[in-house]
């Protein structure tokens, strides 16, 4: 029998220089998809996939993160008094209870895996999540939720994976597949960011896992790995031959890479089209922006 999901990291100490300089006071974490920030996008899927301790691992200058979560008193008061329920049950729903969530500091950015690692003794000994909150994933089912099902079928290591085009491999940690089972795919190899032409498979591992607590042992020798970097996904792969085992899955959904300009901005344009209240505004004005941009060709 697995043992349940509780725990989930959520490493949040990157400085977002790619997004500068609006990250130059604004956490990339509380930058806006349409009218929440990407940390909520995360912590909604982490609820629904029945996790009830948020670690956060972050730096200097992540203070508006931590405000977010916290408790805006006045501001629900003048809600009430106004009688904008809506509004007060959305704010309500961004709070975080005392002692559910907390805070971590990463001194030096030594890659994903020492930032995970940073979270040990909060762990312990028991199996957590991680996410990434710059993938976002639009699906039916939130992506953890899928992966947290699986997991009680397989039990071990599992991380989120999508095909991607092999020129593309390079970029992400890639399995090496054993057993392909459809949705759930058995590895035999983990890379991080192989060099092109040398990629195991397209399959591509994306920002979700699920990890068993051997892997924060692993991290102890803080070996480094691709780009002088402790990564994460070196851990992970020190799993597979285990009885324990290392697992893909591919989640139903679709992933935007929030972490660059270009993903930040398709995701805006899609998240944005699934809203009721946007959608038919928003449609007319692509469809009159893409009419102009033909003509202009």
């Amino acid at each position: 029998m697995t043992r349940p999901i509780t725990k989930a990291i959520f490493p949040v100490a990157g400085l977002g220089t790619r997004f500068l300089p609006a990250t130059k006071s604004v956490p990339k974490e509380i930058m806006t998809l349409v009218d929440r920030p990407l940390i909520q996008y995360a912590i909604d899927e982490a609820r629904a996939a029945g996790i009830e301790e948020f670690i956060f691992v972050t730096s200097r200058g992540k203070s508006a993160l931590e405000d977010y979560f916290d408790h805006s008193h006045q501001l629900q008061t003048d809600l009430a008094a106004k009688g904008k329920t809506e509004l007060l049950d959305i704010l309500k729903s961004t709070n975080m209870d005392s002692g559910q969530i907390a805070y971590l500091r990463q001194h030096k950015a030594l890659g994903l895996g020492h930032a995970v690692w940073c979270a040990r003794r909060l762990i312990h000994d028991e199996p957590f999540a991680v996410i990434l909150p710059d993938d976002v994933i639009a699906a039916e089912k939130p992506c953890l939720q899928q992966m947290v099902e699986a997991y009680q079928e397989t039990g071990g290591s599992m991380v989120a994976t999508m095909e991607v085009p092999r020129e593309k491999a390079s970029a992400y940690g890639v399995l090496d597949v054993a057993n392909d089972m459809g949705a759930v795919v058995e590895a035999k190899g983990m890379v991080e960011k192989p060099p092109f032409g040398t990629e195991p498979s397209n399959l591509a591992v994306i920002g979700r896992y699920i990890l068993h607590p051997n892997v924060l042992t692993s991290l102890d020798t803080q070996e480094t790995g691709a780009g002088g970097e402790i990564q994460l996904t070196d851990a992970i792969a020190k799993e597979i031959g285990t009885d324990r085992g290392v697992y893909g899955y591919r989640f139903n959904g679709q992933r935007f890479d929030c972490g660059s300009k270009a993903g930040f901005l398709q995701a805006t344009v899609s998240f944005g089209l699934a809203r009721d209240e946007l959608k038919d505004e928003l449609r007319e004005y692509l469809t009159e922006v893409l009419a102009v941009d033909k003509a202009a060709q």
